[in-house]
């Protein structure tokens, strides 16, 4: 985050707000982050600009690395900064407006490295499980996550929240078309390998040698058909009968776990 010369203390806005609460989003352009892990790591992203930080004195103290001198930080006390977020927000006293972050193609992280999958996502809307995915992708060394542009969440502070810092390290790609794109994975050599209940084998049976693209589906629809049709093969988790799913987010847990285990 920079060397740390005399703080610059900017106060107003969040200090000034009476009653009332503001909608949680930023100003028109930037991405509104919150919580302890979401902002230390926007914060250290060199790939990420930054407008503004909102934070409390503790807050700033408790971040792992030093703001510039010159960084626009306005003190505020815990009240304020619940109009800056959505209802019930856990911001944990800090707040951060920042600049999306820049597109990535998919030619970009498509590598074939075998220990690395690809994970796709087939109109998983919840930012909170798009953000435990990309989690999961950290944990497990993911190359990337791949998901349709119009059906999928956008970089917010509930989806950066659930993701713990990985917003920030694991590359996000938003596709057009997200068959065509699945034609461009399997291209560059992956196997995709698409989750389905219904499915014979089980994934630690289906799973190759090689790089794989695993792809999952929205909960209760699960995937297209389309979507299906463009994998090479569907397998099932070999959960108990006694439940008949698990959580998306769950689930590409479990898989990333079990291609790692390979």
């Amino acid at each position: 985050m920079g060397k740390k010369g005399k703080e610059r203390v900017l106060r107003g806005r969040a200090g000034r707000m009476k009653g009332g609460r503001g909608s949680g989003r930023a100003g028109k352009g930037a991405v509104r982050l919150w919580g302890r892990h979401a902002v230390e790591a926007a914060l250290k992203n060199p790939a990420r600009q930054h407008r503004k930080l909102w934070a409390t004195h503790e807050a700033i103290e408790a971040l792992d690395g030093e703001l510039p001198h010159d960084f626009p930080i306005e003190y505020a006390d815990n009240p304020d900064l619940d109009r800056l977020v959505s209802r019930d927000a856990p911001h944990q006293g800090i707040v951060l407006d920042c600049e999306p972050l820049e597109t990535v193609f998919l030619e970009d992280v498509l590598h074939g490295d075998p220990s690395r999958p690809l994970v796709v996502l087939d109109q998983v809307t919840d930012p909170h499980n798009v953000g435990a995915i990309l989690r999961s992708a950290a944990a497990f060394d993911a190359c990337a996550i791949l998901t349709q542009d119009r059906h999928s969440p956008p970089e917010g502070g509930a989806l950066a929240k659930a993701a713990s810092g990985a917003l920030e390290t694991v590359p996000w790609v938003r596709a057009v078309n997200l068959a065509r794109a699945l034609d461009q994975v399997a291209d560059a050599g992956y196997w995709r390998l698409g989750l389905a209940g219904e499915a014979e084998a089980t994934l630690g049976e289906a799973l190759p040698a090689g790089p794989v693209a695993i792809v999952l589906g929205a909960e209760g629809p699960g995937m297209r058909h389309n979507i299906a049709e463009h994998c090479d093969a569907l397998a099932r988790l070999p959960i108990s009968e006694t439940m008949e799913s698990l959580n998306v987010s769950n689930a590409a847990a479990v898989s990333l776990y079990a291609i790692a285990a390979r």
